[in-house]
């Protein structure tokens, strides 16, 4: 693939030594991510090319075809990365039913925020691309309703889940509220970056549980 164009195959054996990656102490596939974060949350995702993002990260556009075949890996990648630990914690969670659902809601709330918060930069402001409606980003929305059915499965086993058994589009109803807060919270978080993130998650943790209903 040449310098010219914006998009292009991987390429395949060893790329050859860059010169113009900076001394950042990061593998060249974790640096392009770094700079396709910041651009495509700064320029925007449509804006941003691949000779930009190569560039940023301080390689050849060339080189850059040996780690990622384009703007959709890049922001493939992205998206998976601002679901997967959530997910990793909410199948742990879910199966710890010796422990009151609440408290294990709460955490998944505080960690979802501490992770989606926790970068520098806004990645949450992804999810709003019209490009991840397409069949490229099919894992990340699989992950993301898996997350979000574990939020209700929790949801269910809580005091208001009891009440309202009999109500499963109110359950629902609540469901949605609660997740849409966490994932809505780095809109919040954007206003005010030097609020702690630590006691930002557990606020936003207590707010949700006060949406559910389950009195926090």
């Amino acid at each position: 693939m040449t310098g010219g164009t914006d998009e292009g195959p991987r390429r395949v054996g060893r790329p050859r030594a860059d010169r113009l990656r900076p001394d950042s102490g990061r593998p060249p596939r974790e640096e392009l991510l770094y700079a396709a974060a910041e651009l495509f949350t700064v320029k925007g995702y449509a804006a941003t090319t691949t000779r930009a993002v190569a560039e940023r990260a301080g390689m050849r556009q060339a080189t850059m075809y040996h780690y990622f075949t384009g703007k959709e890996e890049l922001l493939a990648e992205l998206l998976e990365s601002t679901v997967a630990p959530s997910l990793v914690l909410a199948r742990r969670l879910v199966l710890e039913t010796d422990r009151p659902a609440t408290r294990r809601l709460w955490e998944l709330c505080r960690a979802d925020v501490m992770l989606l918060c926790g970068g520098p930069y806004n990645l949450g402001a992804l999810y709003l691309l019209p490009e991840v409606g397409g069949s490229r980003f099919a894992d990340f929305t699989r992950m993301r309703l898996e997350l979000k059915d574990a939020y209700q499965e929790l949801l269910d086993g809580t005091c208001v889940g009891t009440e309202l058994a009999g109500d499963r589009d109110g359950l629902v109803l609540r469901n949605d509220l609660v997740f849409g807060l966490i994932e809505g919270v780095m809109l919040i978080h954007r206003s005010d970056p030097a609020r702690p993130v630590a006691a930002f998650a557990e606020a936003t943790a207590d707010a949700a549980l006060r949406i559910a209903g389950t009195g926090g």
